[in-house]
């Protein structure tokens, strides 16, 4: 099937730099994707994006050359509740991946157990209004009671301005719950300012709260740019980041977040996008956590 790009699609770069930072050997890339390829795994109809194509092939180039291990792919919105190309990407990864998937709430118990043989240890709830449709949060604390047994944990992708709502369903979710990206924090507000106050406070009572502190690119407002060999980017994120790796070492995570869906102002260099973890991440030690440690604990426990 043939597919026309959303206008305006920015592609991934295509020949990131070699990383200067040399991550530490096992390092986990604990958030990435897989977009089709559309003619073997079609884009979901209800789709609120159709992106490139990004393949496992090209997925696992990128990870030998940034120097990590191993990948936690995320299913992408655009292929909805079809976990195809996801599982695809596990199943052919010599076991160098784990996976998060979208269920519905007529998932199977024999897809959910055939999802866990493939490697998918979690599911995403997305509650960014812009990327998907609305789903009552009765369906979604059915989803999470069902895959608790599986040692599953639930992946939460929200906006800040959004969290106050959200807190009281959030802290009743029976598993791990592995916040995407901090929570989007406006990071033109202080970091000491009430808003991420608020998600620090979220990770403080609640010892099952995790989270990303991953897509600068996404969140940052003044730059500058992970491109043109820069190696002080985005500046402007790296407080909330620091913040919630040296609060919470051992329940964070970093990702490319390749192949960053949904950019509009510019697409980063992926060598450069590591680069930015020792500025958050500032010794050995909170390194080794957040690469190695943490997403091994999580998704790898059986070799933990």
């Amino acid at each position: 099937m043939e597919f026309t790009k959303t206008p305006g699609w920015l592609d991934w770069y295509a020949s990131p730099s070699k990383p200067r930072f040399q991550v530490p050997a096992g390092s986990v890339d604990a958030h990435c994707h897989v977009f089709g390829p559309g003619a073997e795994f079609p884009f979901a109809p209800e789709r609120k994006y159709t992106p490139c194509d990004a393949s496992k092939a090209q997925l696992y180039a990128l990870r030998d050359h940034l120097g990590f291990a191993r990948n936690v792919i995320v299913q992408a919105t655009c292929h909805g509740a079809d976990n195809r190309a996801m599982v695809d990407a596990l199943v052919n990864s010599g076991g160098k991946a784990r996976g998060v998937a979208t269920v519905k709430r007529s998932v199977t118990d024999e897809e959910l157990q055939a999802m866990h043989a493939a490697g998918v240890r979690g599911v995403r709830f997305n509650f960014v209004k812009r990327l998907v449709d609305f789903t009552p949060k009765e369906e979604l604390i059915e989803i999470a009671n069902r895959i608790k047994p599986l040692g599953w944990h639930v992946v939460i992708y929200f906006e800040a301005v959004d969290l106050p709502e959200l807190w009281d369903f959030f802290t009743i979710l029976p598993t791990d719950v592995v916040v995407d990206h901090m929570g989007r924090p406006d990071v033109s507000q202080p970091v000491d300012g009430p808003e991420f106050a608020l998600f620090v406070k979220f990770m403080r009572e609640h010892p099952n709260v995790w989270s990303k502190v991953s897509c600068p690119e996404r969140l940052s407002l003044t730059g500058p740019k992970a491109l043109s060999g820069e190696q002080n980017a985005y500046t402007d994120v790296i407080p909330f980041a620091r913040r919630i790796v040296e609060e919470f070492p051992d329940r964070v995570l970093w990702g490319t977040d390749w192949p960053h869906p949904n950019l509009k102002d510019h697409m980063p260099d992926d060598g450069l996008l590591v680069d930015f973890i020792p500025h958050i991440a500032t010794t050995p030690e909170l390194q080794q956590k957040l690469l190695v440690a943490n997403p091994m604990r999580l998704y790898w426990p059986e070799e933990f």
